[in-house]
C-alpha cells in the first residue's frame, strides 16, 4: 500500500487572498462587471465561481449571473475510460450569446478539461469573449491554453498530484501536493 504525504501549498487564508485578487483582476480587466457571466466547471470550479461571485459583489455591489458546466460529454478521453463517468447537470443562466464568460476551474493542468469546457460553451451560444480563471496553474500543458487570471502558479512534477480541498466538499480549505512515500525516497537517493 502506498502512503501519501501532503505538502501544504495554500491554506484557507491563502485561498481567500488568491480569490480576492482574481476578483479584482476580473473587474479591472473588464472595466467593471457589465455583461459578465461566471461559469464554474463542475465540481471544484463551481464552488470557486460562487466564492468569486461573493467577492465581486463585495466590491461592485453587483450580483453576477453564475452557471455550472459539466464537461463530461466533451472530454477527449471518454472512449478510453473503462467505466463511463456519471453525467452532472449543466446550468447556464440564460443566453450567453454576446456575453463575456469567465470560466472558472480549480486546477489547470494539461488544458484538456478547458478545451472540453470551451466546446461545451460554444454549443450553448456565441459569447463575445471567454476568459479563464483558475486557482492553481500547475504547468504541463498539452494544448495551447493559458489562464487570464491565476491564483498561484505552481510548477510541479508530472507524477505529482495537486488537490484543491474545499469546505463545500466537507474538507478544510487547502491546496496540497500529494507525494507517495516511495517518490520521496527516490528523490532522496
Amino acid at each position: 500500500m502506498v502512503k501519501f504525504h501532503e505538502k501544504l501549498i495554500l491554506d484557507k487564508i491563502g485561498i481567500s487572498r488568491s480569490l480576492s485578487r482574481i476578483a479584482h483582476e476580473i473587474i479591472e480587466k473588464n472595466k467593471g462587471t457589465a455583461n459578465l457571466v461566471l461559469v464554474g466547471i463542475r465540481t471544484g470550479g463551481v464552488y470557486l465561481a460562487n466564492r468569486l461571485k461573493r467577492k465581486i459583489f463585495e466590491v461592485e455591489k453587483v450580483d453576477l449571473p453564475i452557471g455550472a458546466l459539466d464537461v463530461t460529454l466533451y472530454r477527449d478521453d471518454l472512449m478510453t475510460k473503462k467505466d463511463q463517468p456519471a453525467l452532472k447537470i449543466t446550468d447556464i443562466p440564460g443566453d450567453i450569446t454576446g456575453k463575456t464568460i469567465v470560466l472558472v476551474d480549480d486546477v489547470l493542468f494539461t488544458g484538456r478539461t478547458i478545451r472540453a469546457a470551451l466546446d461545451g460553451l460554444m454549443d450553448l451560444g456565441r459569447p463575445e469573449a471567454i476568459q479563464l480563471a483558475v486557482l492553481i496553474d500547475r504547468g504541463h500543458k498539452e494544448l495551447p491554453i493559458r489562464a487570464d487570471f491565476v491564483g498561484k502558479n505552481l510548477p510541479t512534477g508530472i507524477e505529482e498530484t495537486v488537490k484543491v480541498l474545499l469546505e463545500e466538499e466537507g474538507e478544510e480549505d487547502r491546496v496540497v501536493i500529494l507525494h507517495s512515500r516511495r517518490e520521496e525516497r527516490e528523490a532522496i537517493n
